[in-house]
Formats: structure tokens, C-alpha cells, sequence
């Protein structure tokens, strides 16, 4: 049989990318992309070194919460909800809910700040408006609908690549902060270093990728947990492709972010940011008007990518601990409750907005909330990828239990040296 045409094969790769890639996009959310400014501006190039780490955690983790999903046959905190305390599990939901909500807070400033720099009209206006639209299309569109969307958003954030070629980095330089690690120095070093690792692997991506393994298998027609029980070593091999591209996009992101801020903020003094204005109004006079359009067009596209997400993910925490009917192939009639939650995050990440509150000081919130959850949730993911009974005998590899515990360990490492 004579293999698929260059054009044949090109579009069954595109099929492939889905859940992977939409979930490492949306882990360079605003509040993300402002973390890795601010890493950039105040330390320069000395973390550069962080995106060659945390790629191959993320890809480790993502993958097993992707396998968790797909040979369980539920998400994430169903999953977890078989060998685990609901008790834990309900915490757990509410810690998640409450640092996606002061994510969506932060993101949707961002993104209205950013539109307000390009229009001169009041970024209030916009801040109302974006929670909005993205409340009525999550709710609205169907999920292949909404999937494919997401899909494509994230080609905005190539912008940030040509961004950082704009300026012209000295790439021996670039290339010896990239492979010779610099250890963190102090407690500013090490809390950025915490507000990172929370960003890059944050819980909410553990619930989001999950789940999302079930909205493809509903989508295929397979509708009942017991129909959607094992997966063939053929499904397994391309997630691993789609995650695996979908963690390194991430990270390639934040890598070029950082540079871009190195070179120009923090080389020219600039330290001192706040927030996504704050950056575009610094970068402006030292790359350009078209380097800061493109850093504000990835931040607005990314921004209607994440939210979704971050807002999602806390539903499906919530429904898969509690039983109640949920996701995004659901009508609103019948998954009110799903639906309210997800609602609910936007909504109050939208009156959190008109707040006195910095994004600097949300941003260090959801980092330490987030840092002090995710270790913790990791070890739950561990014990259930683990269960041969839960995984119908498809657990996941010793290499990768490997991967994930030294992740856990380094995790819950920063947080304590942030502490202490």
C-alpha cells in the first residue's frame, strides 16, 4: 500500500493536535506572558535556563494526566475521586477555583489594558466586554466548534518569536545562559523561580488536559465511561506527539519572552514592571512600535484562548468531585451547575478587576496558591496513574512515574527555599 500523499500526510499531522496543543498554549496565558516579562526584566537572561527544565516536566506530566483521561475513561478529579478522600478533593476544587479566578482577573486587565493602548478608548469597556464574549461562546458553541478555535488562537503567539529576533540578541551569550543554569540568589530569584514553575505547570492544566481526553472520545461517539475504557497503543503514541508539541510550543513561548525582555527592558534599567501595559509602554521606545504590536496581538489572542480554559477547568473540578452532569458538548439546560461555575470564575475575575488590587500582587498569589497545590495534587496523579485497576491495566511507564516524582520533588523544593 503506497503511503499518503506530502498534503494527505500534512493534514492527518494537523488532525492529530488537539487537547495537547490548546493546553500548552493556554499556559502562556496574559498573567503568564507578564510573569515572563517580569522574570526577564529583573533578572535579564539568568532563567533562560528554566524553559530547557521545565519542557520535559510539563511534557511528563501533561501525558499522564492525558493518559489518565483516556484509559480511565474519566477526568481527572473522577479519577482521583476513586482512591482518594472527596474531603481533600473539595479543597483542592476551591483552591483551584480560587487562583483560576484571580487568573482570569489578571488576564482580563491585561487584555483590556493592551486594547485600550490600541484604541485610546477605556479598557473598562473592553474588561466587560471580553468576560462577556468569552462567557457566551464557551456556553454557545458546540465543542468541536470551540476546539477548533482554541486550535487555531494559538498561532498568535508566534508573534513573540519574531519579536525577539527584532532585537537582535548576541546568541553566544544567549545560547551559555541557556545551558549553563544560574542558580537562583535570594528570595526575589526564588520566588520568580516558584511564580515559573506555578505558571508552566500549573493545576489547572492538569484538570483541562484530562477532561479534554473526554470531550474527544464524546465527540467520536462515545458517550458512556465504560465505551470510553482503554485506549489503543495508536491513540496513546499520537497524544504523546500532540502533548509533546503542545509543552514545547509552550515553553519555546516562554523562552523567547524572556529573552525579549532581557534584552531590552532589563538591559536599559527598565526592572520595574507591573503589569502587560507597563511592558508594551517600556518595550516600545527600545524595539519598536511593530516589536510592541506584536507582543500586544499574542497577548490578546492568547488571552480568548486561556480564560476558557482556566474557567473550565475549575467547572470540571468541581462537577467530576460532585457528580454533576458536565462539558462543553453539554447544554446549558443540562449542566447548570458546570455552566454556573464556569460563569461564576469570569464573573467574579471580571469584578476583581475593578479592584484596587495589583497584578503584581495577583499574579504572586496565584503563583504561591498554585505552588503549594500542585505538588500536592501531583502525588494524587502519581498514585492513580499508578492503579492498574483505575488505569484498566494501562498504567503509565516507570519512566515517566520517574519524570513526574522528581517534578513533585522540585516543586514542592522551590516552594519551601520561597518560603524560607
Amino acid at each position: 500500500m503506497s503511503s499518503p500523499p506530502p498534503k494527505g500526510r500534512f493534514k492527518r499531522f494537523l488532525s492529530i493536535l488537539g487537547p495537547g496543543v490548546v493546553t500548552g498554549a493556554a499556559d502562556d496565558d496574559p498573567s503568564g506572558i507578564v510573569t515572563y516579562s517580569i522574570a526577564g526584566a529583573q533578572l535579564g537572561t539568568s532563567l533562560l535556563w528554566t524553559a530547557m527544565l521545565t519542557w520535559p516536566l510539563m511534557t511528563a506530566v501533561q501525558m499522564m494526566c492525558a493518559r489518565i483521561g483516556l484509559v480511565s475513561g474519566v477526568g481527572l478529579a473522577e479519577a482521583l475521586r476513586k482512591r482518594i478522600p472527596r474531603s481533600f478533593l473539595v479543597v483542592a476544587a476551591f483552591g483551584l477555583f480560587v487562583a483560576n479566578t484571580i487568573n482570569i482577573s489578571a488576564d482580563l486587565s491585561g487584555m483590556a489594558e493592551v486594547t485600550q493602548l490600541l484604541t485610546g478608548l477605556n479598557s473598562r469597556l473592553f474588561l466587560v466586554a471580553f468576560g462577556c464574549l468569552i462567557i457566551f461562546a464557551t456556553i454557545r458553541f458546540p465543542y468541536q466548534a470551540l476546539a477548533s478555535i482554541l486550535k487555531w488562537l494559538a498561532v498568535v503567539l508566534f508573534s513573540y518569536v519574531v519579536t525577539a529576533f527584532m532585537v537582535h540578541p548576541n546568541w553566544s551569550h544567549v545560547l551559555a545562559a541557556t545551558f549553563l543554569p544560574h542558580w537562583p540568589k535570594g528570595h526575589a530569584e526564588w520566588t520568580t523561580l516558584v511564580a515559573i514553575l506555578g505558571t508552566t505547570i500549573s493545576p489547572y492544566l492538569f484538570f483541562w488536559q484530562a477532561s479534554q481526553e473526554i470531550e474527544e472520545e464524546k465527540s467520536k461517539g462515545h458517550l458512556t465511561e465504560a465505551s470510553r475504557r482503554g485506549a489503543p497503543e495508536s491513540d496513546l503514541k499520537e497524544r504523546a506527539l500532540d502533548v509533546g508539541i503542545g509543552t514545547f510550543f509552550s515553553n519555546i513561548i516562554m523562552y523567547f519572552i524572556i529573552l525579549t525582555t532581557a534584552l531590552t527592558l532589563h538591559q536599559n534599567g527598565l526592572t520595574h514592571i507591573e503589569s502587560a501595559k507597563d511592558a508594551i509602554q517600556a518595550l516600545r521606545p527600545l524595539a519598536g512600535n511593530f516589536a510592541a504590536l506584536l507582543y500586544s496581538i499574542g497577548l490578546l489572542g492568547v488571552g480568548f484562548l486561556a480564560i476558557p480554559t482556566l474557567a473550565g477547568s475549575s467547572a470540571y473540578a468541581f462537577s467530576e468531585t460532585f457528580g454533576w452532569r458536565q462539558g462543553l458538548d453539554q447544554k446549558l439546560r443540562r449542566a447548570q451547575a458546570f455552566y454556573g461555575v464556569l460563569t461564576c470564575s469570569i464573573l467574579i475575575g471580571i469584578a476583581l478587576s475593578f479592584t484596587s488590587i495589583k497584578p503584581t500582587d495577583a499574579l504572586f498569589l496565584t503563583a504561591v496558591i498554585n505552588g503549594i497545590l500542585a505538588p500536592f495534587l501531583l502525588l494524587g496523579i502519581l498514585w492513580v496513574a499508578s492503579d492498574a485497576a483505575v488505569m484498566q491495566n494501562q498504567p503509565s511507564s516507570i519512566l515517566a512515574r520517574v519524570v513526574v516524582s522528581i517534578t513533585t520533588l522540585g516543586m514542592f523544593g522551590a516552594a519551601i527555599a520561597m518560603f524560607l
